[in-house]
């Protein structure tokens, strides 16, 4: 933690342009592809048409949802 605040006592010295820079920098981080997060989404993906061929899955309209959620 101590670490942590010492760097962002660094980065408030940044000019803007410079702050803008690292925020980028850190957001394209993020956005980064992680293979395991990808196979958990590909198997529920995979288990929900699943589910919908086999008629276990309630499918919604649109109207419906957007009723469903406002109660």
């Amino acid at each position: 933690m101590e670490n942590n605040k010492k760097i962002i006592e660094h980065l408030m010295k940044l000019s803007p342009i410079e702050k803008a820079n690292v925020i980028d920098l850190l957001l394209k981080s993020l956005d980064e592809p992680d293979p395991v997060m990808d196979q958990l989404w590909a198997k529920e993906v995979e288990s929900r048409i699943d589910a919908f061929d086999r008629g276990k899955l309630q499918v919604l309209t649109q109207e419906e949802f957007f009723k469903i959620r406002r109660n």
